[in-house]
């Protein structure tokens, strides 16, 4: 399972693309919505609550500006954690920042990339899912054959 943790409903359009990509490879995902700095009570809360579910899971994290959400998610949690910031032209990308250095014992990973923080976390749930590990493989065999055909049509014989 995929928790994603919007630090507020305007990350809602973002985080639908990383829906949409775990769906297609048929994970099952929740959304929630807790910010770090604004209700980090419920953020606990929430935490916990996951956390008492024995499935196996990932945490994305889609939070702008000072990106708090995900460190202080992967401080609380034993499973993996990745942070997906929205891009933000009114700061010209300058707010990843608060998303790449994070303190000592504090490991999220970052992808910028929606849909790449989904394959991310397909791949991480696919080490104890072989069926979710095939769907991966196909995907990344489509991808090739994709690039390969359009390799193919692009030179002259």
């Amino acid at each position: 399972m995929v928790v994603l943790i919007l630090g507020s409903p305007s990350d809602r359009s973002f985080a639908e693309r990383i829906t949409q990509a775990l769906d297609g490879f048929g994970i099952p995902w929740q959304m929630r919505i807790a910010s770090a700095h604004k209700t980090p009570r419920h953020l606990l809360e929430m935490l916990a609550q996951h956390e008492a579910d024995p499935r196996p899971k990932v945490y994305i994290t889609v939070a702008g500006r000072s990106n708090a959400l995900s460190g202080m998610v992967d401080a609380q949690v034993a499973a993996p954690v990745i942070a997906c910031p929205p891009y933000s032209e009114a700061f010209g990308g300058a707010d990843v920042f608060s998303s790449l250095r994070t303190p000592s014992g504090v490991a999220p990973a970052l992808v910028l990339e929606p849909e790449n923080a989904a394959l991310l976390a397909a791949k991480v749930l696919a080490t104890a899912d072989s069926a979710l590990r095939a769907r991966v493989q196909a995907a990344q065999a489509a991808q090739q054959r994709r690039i390969v055909a359009a390799d193919a049509e692009s030179h002259c014989p």
